[in-house]
């Protein structure tokens, strides 16, 4: 029904700067919040940072300053621009955004295969 493709990972310096992406495509209806969130190896999945349908924004405590979430509603595609990244930041990063499809009315949840961040000298 609803298929998020994340792009833009890769391996950086530290101090470094990448930009993600995720395109939301499928038999969409309306996005309400979409988010980024990563998961660094033997940890749990933790929220870096989400964006309402109006352009709110709320970050982790971690990424503020460094990090910029951003949406394009007519592209339905969502960014994250990561600056001054740190190796702790070495993570695979997953889009998610909530959904109203075409064919339910209900919002539900979608997520995205992820993408792997590495902050490496």
């Amino acid at each position: 029904q609803v298929q998020l493709v994340e792009s833009g990972g890769g391996l950086v310096q530290p101090g470094g700067s990448l930009r993600l992406s995720c395109a939301a495509s499928g038999s969409i209806f309306s996005i309400n919040d979409m988010g980024w969130y990563r998961q660094a190896p033997g940890k749990q999945r933790e929220l870096v940072a989400t964006i309402t349908s109006g352009g709110t924004t709320n970050y982790a405590d971690s990424v503020k300053g460094r990090f910029t979430i951003a949406r394009d509603n007519a592209k339905n595609t969502l960014y994250l621009r990561m600056s001054g990244l740190k190796p702790e930041d070495t993570a695979v990063y997953y889009c998610n955004a909530r959904v109203v499809t075409v064919l339910w009315p209900v919002p539900g949840d979608y997520w995205g295969q992820g993408t792997q961040v590495t902050v490496s000298s």
